[in-house]
């Protein structure tokens, strides 16, 4: 039983902040079935956290299914993850996949493995929901993902675009979800310290080289010496992604 008195300072942050933008966007409705894509890392996991919370305060009712997909570099890796769901009752799809090994081979010539990857999850991930008759798909991009994915975009194709909240796929028939996007790094890794989750530590070769990562180090460090800068990009950003999305709600 999960009891929101006993929780600490950065648990109730991230159960609150979900839940605001889940009001603010319109994210669900009663009778969602969700789909909630999880890595094994600490952002997913505390999305899942969440997402359980939020189950037990919204006045309406609606379904999650965890949803993982091993990249393929370490076949042990969600044995920890699937022990988990199995002892709280959390219907999941876990599945071996061979996708990280394929984007470092020479059948990825032109795309970056990070591409490569991403692009057959995210394809996977629609085809589970179709299979499940799921309605939402919930990523866990968080606000330290926006700032990183709009200077992306800006540097290197010159396109002012960031991460939507909510998105629809085919027709409307999938609603792709970031609950997690009011949330940053730093709060999430400390609630996830807090639930002890068996985070799983990526074996991927590419961790901490790709173009997001080299994007996150220049972030922290024009951000350093001036925690107002850090601050106004995010609010800024996150409310500009906000308003956006409230159009269409």
């Amino acid at each position: 039983m999960l009891k929101r008195r006993n929780l600490t300072f950065a648990q109730r942050s991230c159960i609150g902040k979900s839940g605001k933008i889940i009001q603010q966007t319109g994210m669900l409705h009663q009778g969602a079935r969700v789909g909630v894509a999880v890595s094994g890392g600490k952002d997913s996991w505390v999305m899942l956290q969440a997402l359980r919370m939020r189950q037990k305060i919204l006045p309406y009712p609606f379904e999650i299914m965890a949803l993982h997909l091993n990249p393929g570099f370490d076949p042990r890796d969600h044995a920890p993850l699937h022990q988990w769901l199995a002892k709280h009752n959390i219907p999941a799809h876990i599945e071996l996949t061979d996708y990280g090994p394929r984007a470092h081979s020479p059948e990825n010539r032109k795309k970056s493995p990070c591409f490569f990857c991403s692009w057959f999850r995210r394809k996977h991930l629609f085809d589970l929901c179709r299979r499940y008759r799921l309605t939402h798909l919930a990523l866990g991009h968080t606000s330290d993902d926006l700032v990183q994915t709009f200077f992306m975009n800006l540097f290197k194709t010159g396109k002012v675009a960031g991460l939507s909240p909510r998105e629809q796929y085919f027709d409307g028939r999938l609603v792709l979800i970031r609950p997690m996007l009011l949330l940053d790094e730093k709060t999430i890794a400390t609630a996830a310290r807090q639930w002890k989750f068996p985070i799983t530590t990526t074996s991927c070769p590419s961790a901490g080289t790709t173009q997001r990562s080299r994007t996150g180090e220049w972030l922290k460090e024009l951000t350093r010496k001036d925690p107002t800068l850090k601050k106004n990009i995010f609010n800024g950003l996150r409310r500009w992604q906000l308003d956006e999305t409230a159009k269409f709600s």
